[in-house]
């Protein structure tokens, strides 16, 4: 009885190998279609949720290393024709002055960027440094950032804490993992001011924003002759220029 028993469960091993391709592992990996492989081969990611999951590998069943074929490395790239993306911000200048919008300062790099693109006329400001960098590198109102004033005036109430919440994406970190390579240089005012030193925390630095390079100062304002230069979270020293005057004798 127990041999005709084992007879019946081989027999339908067989034929659920038969069915299931499990009688051929080497056969069935390369039969098989490789739709998620062909994905990261053509670049066809699931973009809609971040960070893009690497996506799920079917069982190498060959034990020969040298018919076992690997499958292509997962890697991030930003899509095909994906655009160079720059942010400049320039503190303490108003809507209405640089003469690309009819104001007095005249600036015709701007005027030759804005004749061949698109200029937007009911741009809100914050009227404040801080506040209005965390809007624009999140595409969200400052209140939400918790921005209300500077980091410097940041307090314990909502909306005022100083505390980008982990709720908001930073512009540079959706494109850094859509596989855009990111970095910033010049003043970065969106740190608490408690945060600022080499110490830490650095959930705020830029390197933990979205940019995979930071060259320049955290706070409202640097030293113009010595200034406090951060090469990421690292003080980079910056040379002393000395400035010779002479005058006719």
């Amino acid at each position: 009885m127990k041999t005709i028993y084992v007879k019946i469960l081989m027999a339908v091993a067989i034929v659920g190998g038969m069915l299931f391709g499990w009688q051929s592992p080497s056969v069935r990996w390369t039969t098989l279609p490789q739709t998620q492989d062909k994905q990261v081969l053509s670049g066809q990611l699931d973009r809609t949720v971040l960070p893009i999951a690497e996506p799920k590998r079917e069982v190498i069943a060959e034990v020969d290393a040298r018919k076992a074929k690997a499958p292509p490395r997962f890697e991030v790239k930003a899509p095909a024709k994906a655009p160079n993306v720059v942010v400049v911000l320039i503190d303490d200048m108003g809507f209405g002055h640089s003469s690309a919008f009819g104001g007095p300062c005249r600036m015709p790099t701007m005027e030759r960027l804005g004749s061949n693109g698109l200029k937007y006329n009911r741009f809100h400001t914050t009227a404040l440094c801080s506040p209005t960098r965390m809007a624009l590198l999140t595409g969200r109102n400052h209140h939400v950032n918790n921005a209300g004033a500077i980091m410097e005036l940041a307090t314990g109430f909502p909306g005022n804490t100083g505390i980008r919440p982990n709720s908001v994406a930073p512009l540079a970190e959706t494109l850094r993992l859509n596989g855009y390579s990111t970095s910033a240089f010049g003043k970065y005012h969106e740190t608490p001011a408690w945060e600022a030193s080499v110490s830490g925390p650095f959930d705020r630095w830029p390197t933990r924003s979205g940019f995979d390079k930071f060259y320049g100062f955290i706070g409202g304002e640097t030293n113009q002759w010595s200034p406090a230069v951060y090469d990421g979270i690292a003080r980079a020293e910056v040379p002393h220029v000395r400035i010779i005057t002479s005058r006719p004798t």
